[in-house]
């Protein structure tokens, strides 16, 4: 099964397609990790990729949709995957349909978890983070037992500069922009189900699986 999981930053996309992954024996591929790898790659696509990267210049639609093209001809994709942060724009979801088409695949469901706004700025303004190991804290609902070390490494627990309110309000309304007509796309194509994410993590979950069931 091919999947597209939507939410804005702070839905929890990461956690549920953490669990999604799992249930569903597919690779969870985020645009971050396809990032990472194919920068750090030495391929002619990841220098192109690290020149923008560090130019502090947004990626084009046609470098990130080859990364994304390679990431799921990988042979671990070829049963389904599960994508996270891709696509963020129609270009992006059609380029997407094309290239599945042309391997014979296509996507089977598009889930959009949705999340009250002031919910949101609550949970990212509380989000803390470890800056050796990448854990994830929420002085809300998930405080490190030293409030600035981590668990699971010790390494230092702060707040990330972009977790602050002005910057998420701004992300957020980046996000409504970007994915309102990427939400339209999926409903004509009868794809997309949306699921309330303000609900706790194991009912959003199981909201997840009724979807994908179906």
């Amino acid at each position: 099964m091919n999947i597209i999981l939507l939410g804005a930053p702070g839905a929890g996309k990461g956690t549920q397609a953490k669990k999604i992954s799992e249930k569903c024996g597919i690779p969870h591929i985020s645009t971050g990790d396809m990032f990472r790898e194919t920068s750090a790659s030495g391929s002619d696509m990841g220098k192109q990729l690290q020149s923008f990267m560090s130019a502090g210049k947004l990626v084009p639609d046609d470098l990130v949709i080859e990364i994304v093209k390679t990431r799921i001809s990988r042979q671990d994709a070829v049963s389904g995957f599960l994508l996270d942060g891709f696509p963020r724009t129609n270009g992006q979801a059609e380029a997407l349909d094309k290239a599945l088409k042309a391997s014979g695949r296509k996507i089977n469901k598009v889930v959009s978890i949705t999340v009250n706004e002031e919910e949101v700025v609550k949970r990212l303004s509380s989000r803390r983070v470890c800056v050796s190991c990448g854990a994830t804290y929420n002085l809300m609902s998930n405080m490190p037992k030293k409030n600035d070390a981590c668990d699971s490494c010790s390494g230092k627990v702060i707040q990330r500069a972009d977790d602050n309110e002005a910057t998420v309000r701004n992300r957020l309304e980046v996000y409504r922009e970007q994915t309102s007509p990427l939400i339209e796309y999926y409903k004509k194509s009868n794809l997309l189900s949306e699921v309330d994410g303000m609900k706790s993590v194991d009912e959003v979950f199981k909201s997840i699986c009724e979807v994908i069931g179906k």
